[in-house]
C-alpha cells in the first residue's frame, strides 16, 4: 500500500495501492457498511430506516422552493450522521422528525412550516400563526 486518506467528507477511505505481480498502481475506495438504527413509530412499530422516505418527505416540503439540491443532500447527510452518532439501535420517529425540522429551519422557512404543519398535525390557521411566531422569536 502506498497511500491512504479519507475521501467523501470522511465517509470513505481512498487507498493508492501497488500490485506485487504486475507492478501497476491502482486506487481503491472503501466504504464501511454502517447499520442504521431502526425507527420506532408512534404506534410502537419498529421499521428499518429508509433514506428514500426521508428524502421524499424533505423534497415534498421543499417543492418549488429556491434551495439547491446540494444543500438538501447535505442536510440529509447531517441527519443520517446524527442517527448514527446516537449509538442506539433504535431511534424514535419523534426524534428523527425534530432533526428534520432543525435542518429545514436552516434551509428554508416556508419548507419548515410546511413540514411542521404535517408533522405536528396543525388543525387550523392559528397553529400556523403560533409556529411562525415561535420561529420569529428564535431569530
Amino acid at each position: 500500500m502506498l497511500d491512504t486518506r479519507l475521501a467523501d467528507e470522511g465517509d470513505s477511505v481512498r487507498r493508492r495501492r501497488h500490485c506485487t505481480e504486475c507492478g501497476e498502481r491502482f486506487t481503491t475506495f472503501e466504504v464501511a457498511e454502517l447499520v442504521m438504527p431502526r425507527i420506532i413509530k408512534n404506534s410502537g412499530v419498529r421499521v428499518p430506516f429508509d433514506e428514500q422516505k426521508l428524502r421524499s418527505g424533505i423534497m415534498r416540503a421543499m417543492e418549488k422552493r429556491p434551495v439547491e439540491v446540494d444543500a438538501i443532500d447535505s442536510a440529509i447527510h447531517r441527519i443520517k450522521h446524527q442517527l448514527r452518532a446516537t449509538g442506539d439501535r433504535e431511534v424514535s420517529s419523534r426524534q428523527l422528525g425534530e432533526w428534520v425540522m432543525q435542518e429545514l429551519r436552516k434551509l428554508d422557512a416556508v419548507a419548515y412550516v410546511r413540514f411542521a404543519s404535517v408533522y405536528r398535525s396543525f388543525q387550523d390557521v392559528h397553529a400556523f400563526e403560533e409556529e411562525i411566531a415561535r420561529m420569529q422569536r428564535q431569530v
